[in-house]
């Protein structure tokens, strides 16, 4: 026993032992056997074990017979036990395709189909483009064009049993990591988009209770906030500003006056032009808005937040509560104001009547004194005009 335990820790690669000297408080090593104590990414180097090495599925395929069964006693007497062989190298493609090997020593020289076209023919079942290969092969001209065709290393013939073990043990050893780290990380995105699905529910969730509340002060802001939402859609994709943004600001627009919750009824609701003192009251809106979403780790309240903060902000730095001014305003703000004018002008309110969609492109583009052009981003605002008939067709359907 003790003796076999020593020749398993002489015979650990090198790569087990700087995992042990570099992570030395997350492992147990037991016989055979390596474990982390904490979920990590470097659990992926740890969990290669003599065990899982010596159960590595190994194909051979030479057609010489007497290669392969020399090859077998070498492997079988190193204690490897999962061994397939084929001297027919119009079999290798099925076989891979069936049992992934995790290993498959490859002799070059093979009539009818030499070992550089059947590399070929196992790319397109390897796409991530790891070839288990180790090329078999007398030719040392052969060695280098075989390690640029995709083969990972090669064995000399005639064959030497030092260097056959160790270059089947390192090949092992690399190809059950490259499988650990490849299934790690397709854990880690299932994870990811799990998570991501969650705190969109949990935005949304977030987002409808805050609108309900809303609601039961202005039922208009429900409709509102409805095409506001796809307004903003419409123009991030118009600005190519991509899945993700175009997405978000889907989902954060319509909070963006969130912030009215904390406006008097009498001034909300007036059906009557708003005083001077009272517009100021109206103002606090965007800040009230931001603090109530607050600071937030979730991307949809984050921008939701913004959009609620800098909404009224124009492109002069003529708008509220802070005076901002060109590219100091957030993106989402900028594509929100416009929508949000247009919408409002669109709308019908107890001191004003709703405009047509002509006469509201007219307001926009040309200015009438309260609303001007040079309040608003030039480049949304050129992509808002060249695509107008959009923004009706949404005002009109929604």
């Amino acid at each position: 026993m003790h003796s076999m335990w020593r020749w398993e820790m002489a015979s650990e690669s090198l790569l087990s032992r700087l995992s042990k000297f570099l992570y030395p408080d997350i492992i147990n090593c037991h016989r055979n056997k390596t474990e982390t104590i904490y979920d990590n990414p470097f659990r992926a180097i740890l969990m290669i074990s003599l065990s899982d090495i010596l159960y590595g599925k190994i194909l051979i395929v030479d057609d010489q017979e007497v290669n392969v069964i020399l090859l077998k006693r070498m492997l079988h007497g190193a204690g490897y036990v999962d061994i397939t062989s084929t001297t027919n190298p119009y079999d290798v493609y099925e076989l891979h395709l069936k049992n992934c090997y995790d290993l498959i020593l490859l002799d070059l020289q093979m009539p009818g189909m030499n070992g550089f076209q059947v590399m070929e023919g196992l790319k397109v079942i390897e796409q991530d483009g790891y070839l288990p290969v180790l090329v078999i092969t007398a030719q040392p001209d052969h060695m280098l064009r075989a390690l640029t065709a995709g083969a990972k290393d090669f064995i000399g013939k005639p064959f030497e049993l030092a260097a056959v073990l160790a270059r089947v043990r390192n090949m092992l050893e690399v190809r059950l990591l490259h499988k650990v780290l490849r299934n790690y990380s397709s854990e880690l995105e299932i994870k990811v988009r799990d998570r991501t699905t969650e705190l969109r529910v949990s935005y949304i969730e977030s987002q409808l209770t805050m609108m309900r509340a809303l609601e039961y002060k202005d039922e208009d802001i429900g409709n509102h906030a409805h095409r506001i939402s796809h307004y903003c859609e419409a123009l991030s994709g118009l600005l190519n500003l991509g899945e993700a943004f175009t997405e978000m600001i889907l989902l954060a627009s319509p909070m963006h006056d969130v912030g009215k919750i904390g406006i008097p009824d009498y001034i909300l609701l007036k059906p009557a032009p708003l005083t001077p003192d009272e517009w100021k009251v109206m103002q606090g809106h965007a800040l009230i808005g931001s603090r109530i979403i607050g600071k937030s780790q979730s991307p949809f309240l984050e921008m939701a937040a913004e959009i609620a903060l800098n909404h009224h902000e124009r492109w002069d730095g003529g708008g509220y509560p802070n005076g901002k001014r060109n590219d100091s305003i957030p993106l989402a703000a900028r594509i929100m104001y416009i929508c949000d004018i247009y919408d409002a002008l669109r709308s019908k309110r107890p001191y004003k009547p709703a405009l047509d969609h002509l006469s509201t492109m007219d307001i926009i583009t040309k200015g009438d004194g309260r609303t001007q052009p040079e309040h608003f981003d030039p480049v949304i605002l050129a992509a808002f005009k060249q695509n107008h008939q959009l923004f009706r067709d949404i005002c009109e359907s929604n």
